[in-house]
């Protein structure tokens, strides 16, 4: 899988933005100044995208799929690296996506939602 649709699908997200860190050698996807997404590599620099989940549905997906592991330098808990060269099912992606973002967004206050959500 080579994930070409990542980088549209992640900024179609309601108040989601992006940059680049390059200390990281990372691309990253916010919403309300808050990481939903990351984009980057491992110590092998092989390419992962690193997304947040809740912890029974990411040790689900980490048991299912081979190329899903615990976050590469992050809380192995509540975050999942999905390497791009694995065989990690476009929706699967998606749905780990849309849980990111509906996790960091309901993490922000409630005034910040609204804010983002607005023109929704």
């Amino acid at each position: 899988m080579n994930y070409e649709w990542l980088d549209e699908y992640c900024l179609s997200k309601q108040g989601a933005i992006k940059d680049f860190k390059e200390e990281w050698n990372a691309t990253r996807y916010f919403v309300g100044e808050k990481i939903f997404l990351m984009v980057g590599g491992d110590k092998y620099n092989k390419s992962i995208i690193t997304i947040k989940c809740e912890p029974f549905f990411g040790q689900m997906l980490r048991d299912e799929y081979e190329h899903i592991v615990p976050g590469y330098h992050m809380n192995k808990l509540h975050w999942n690296s999905v390497y791009f060269d694995g065989s990690v099912p476009d929706n699967v992606v998606k749905q780990m996506i849309d849980m990111s973002y509906r996790i960091v967004l309901n993490s922000l206050s409630r005034k910040l939602q609204n804010e983002i959500l607005k023109d929704a």
